[in-house]
């Protein structure tokens, strides 16, 4: 099966042609399984990376809708489990579609800078890639150096600019599901802890580390041991889940839950992101977007524990474990509630490309189900 390796911002999987899959969604998946190594821990028979960040696929295709140049659909799978999910969003893998389009020969680069608008099939987000394709002796090639640093990845790359165009509500009803700025949720045992349930971009439920004990300082290998903040997590995850309209949350990978603190780097708000059951090393894209939101909504947790910069266009500098990650946002002047764009800068690389090799058993699954893509 043709594939282009790709690292997107902190994640990286492997990134395949929509029409080199087969269209029976079946099929696809368990190609997909087979070529990340799933259910495995290790997945050790895989090109998956036995963790959630280097445990995703991209599946990307032109598109005939007008306005759109690209289709991309993000799909999560997990080392140790049989699932596909393919119903969220990943800022950080979007970083790679522009790349990898080029690259697998679907978009041909004509100039210095190439833009393309790029639709997420999961949530019908939009958003609009710019990436440098200078010419070279064999013509436009993509640049991957540059001088461009991210927290969480080594070294410095060209940058991939990131604008995305309307969020709110991404997955959820609308950017403030509950109707809400704050709620308070129970939790068994413990008591009502205050939360904003918001998407914007990612359906993320906020909490003060404070108010379930805890810093939103504590290392990440900390986090994942804490048997205890964990499960008070996974409890108020499947409460909120609820309240925001998204049913039983149990078998899902999102709302993820984010704890905030007050910056301690001299950004505008400290996080901890849970993925929702391991502790992020740093962030992702979208969830950062979103925190972000929140942080210069007045009335919301993360609001009340925010540095916020003073006046014009709003830059939140959201740390996060592994430094931070700066996310504008550009306000409605007509409702300052709500942001009409943000803007981000990723960067992305080509590891490989070649073949992945798919054993004939799980080529051809014994049932099928209509694939949407």
């Amino acid at each position: 099966m043709p594939c282009w390796f790709m690292r997107g911002g902190t994640s990286k999987g492997p990134f395949f042609r929509a029409d080199d899959l087969p269209q029976d969604s079946n099929a696809r998946d368990s190609i997909l399984l087979a070529a990340m190594g799933s259910p495995d821990p290790r997945q050790i028979d895989g090109l998956g990376g036995a963790h959630p960040l280097t445990s995703k696929v991209g599946i990307v295709g032109l598109s005939r809708q007008a306005g759109i140049d690209l289709e991309f659909r993000f799909v999560q799978v997990q080392p140790d489990q049989d699932i596909v999910d393919t119903t969220a969003n990943c800022g950080n893998m979007l970083a790679a579609v522009v790349p990898f389009a080029i690259e697998s020969g679907l978009l041909e680069p004509g100039a210095d800078i190439t833009s393309a608008r790029v639709l997420t099939l999961n949530t019908g987000l939009v958003a609009e890639i710019a990436i440098p394709t200078p010419a070279g002796e064999d013509g436009r090639y993509v640049e991957y150096g540059g001088d461009a640093e991210i927290d969480g990845v080594p070294g410095t790359s060209a940058a991939v600019v990131i604008s995305f165009l309307d969020t709110a509500g991404s997955v959820c009803s609308s950017m403030l599901p509950t109707g809400n700025l704050t709620d308070s949720v129970e939790i068994g045992g413990f008591g009502p802890v205050e939360v904003t349930c918001i998407d914007n971009g990612q359906p993320l439920v906020i909490i003060d580390a404070a108010a379930l004990g805890r810093t939103g300082r504590e290392p990440v290998v900390e986090l994942n041991a804490d048997t205890e903040l964990k499960a008070r997590l996974e409890a108020l995850r499947l409460s909120c889940g609820e309240l925001m309209g998204l049913g039983d949350v149990a078998g899902k990978n999102y709302p993820k839950m984010t704890l905030v603190s007050p910056p301690a780097q001299g950004g505008t708000i400290g996080t901890r992101s849970f993925i929702p059951h391991v502790c992020h090393e740093s962030i992702g894209v979208l969830a950062a977007v979103t925190v972000g939101t929140a942080a210069v909504l007045a009335g919301t947790v993360a609001h009340a524990v925010a540095k916020m910069p003073d006046g014009g266009t709003p830059t939140v500098s959201v740390e996060h474990p592994s430094g931070e990650f700066s996310v504008q946002l550009e306000l409605d002047p007509a409702d300052p509630t709500r942001v009409a764009k943000s803007a981000l800068i990723r960067t992305a690389r080509l590891i490989m490309a070649g073949d992945v090799m798919i054993p004939a058993r799980q080529r051809q699954p014994q049932s099928s189900k209509e694939q949407d893509l």
